[in-house]
């Protein structure tokens, strides 16, 4: 069985930036149920090496808080900043070992790739495959959980695609409040996307799949760009509800999806537009509407 694990932060701290979580609850916010447990960090003497010799050319170092994957309320990142060249940001929370993100960046060197995971060996992974591409100035990464960090360091409105690929499902029952897609979480992800980034998820668990989709659907701010696609008779919002994507073809074909499809499970896309302000948050008309537009602007090509 597997405790509830928290990290707390001091209340007496206030986060002052705009757009940043100043207001709410730091109590609520710091004391929170974790989407991740944190796993061994031991690595075999190659990865180690060359997580040593090259881990500062990637790894962005940011104050830490009271929690070892949290960062200092008063920390700050700009990407103009980290990277050498001003180009849209894609930011993925939870890049594992780095496949979809050393790939992304490697074949799409106008585009700026920003990477949060907690593993060291993960993270180790990545800076390997970034030094096997022949480097890639594109790339960054953070070892801090984005739940907490991404709203605290990055400003509001900064980001033009986040992607979500295959988190934990935590599929007991009462580990379920540990899924990382929640309606808070969406609420910072609205925050981070400039008016009409886009948010791109996919599970091969469909009890997650239906629950990213409603999160989706119910959050103010987005529009999903499939409403009533792709419609499955087992759903529990009903056999035509549908909201699912087609598979995104800028999606690598990454071990968890080699080992669902492997198991028998299907995987499910679900893709979310943040709405323009002012625009209309209806997803049944918005959707339909705009997501030929949007599947044919994916940033630098990478549909």
């Amino acid at each position: 069985m597997v405790d509830e694990e928290t990290e707390r932060s001091d209340p007496a701290k206030t986060d002052t930036a705009e757009g940043s979580p100043a207001g709410q609850d730091l109590r609520e916010f710091f004391s929170r149920t974790r989407s991740f447990i944190r796993r061994g960090e031991r690595m075999g003497p190659s990865l180690q090496r060359t997580w040593d010799n090259h881990r500062d050319e990637y790894l962005v170092k940011v104050a830490r808080g009271s929690g070892h994957t949290t960062v200092d309320l008063d920390a700050r990142v700009e990407p103009a900043e980290i990277f050498a060249q001003p180009a849209p940001l894609v930011v993925e929370v939870g890049c594992g070992t780095g496949t979809q993100i050393v790939h992304a960046a490697s074949t799409h060197p106008q585009t700026n790739f920003l990477g949060f995971e907690v593993w060291i060996p993960g993270l180790a992974k990545t800076v390997s495959g970034a030094v096997q591409a022949g480097g890639l100035p594109n790339l960054r990464l953070l070892d801090f959980d984005a739940q907490q960090a991404a709203p605290v360091l990055l400003p509001a409105g900064c980001v033009d695609e986040v992607w979500t690929f295959f988190p934990d499902p935590w599929p007991k029952a009462r580990h379920k409040k540990r899924r990382l897609v929640s309606p808070g979480f969406a609420t910072k992800v609205v925050r981070l996307l400039k008016p009409g980034g886009l948010w791109r998820l996919a599970t091969d668990w469909d009890d997650y799949a239906y629950q990213i989709r409603d999160v989706i659907e119910s959050t103010p701010g987005l529009a999903n760009l499939h409403v009533e696609q792709r419609p499955e008779e087992d759903d529990p919002a009903g056999g035509t509800h549908g909201g699912f994507a087609p598979r995104w073809e800028g999606r690598t074909l990454t071990v968890f999806e080699r080992r669902a499809l492997r198991d028998g499970r299907i995987v499910h896309d679900v893709t979310a537009q943040k709405i323009p302000e002012g625009e209309p948050l209806d997803n049944a008309v918005l959707g339909q509407g705009v997501a030929e537009m949007h599947e044919s602007a994916d940033l630098d090509g990478l549909s």
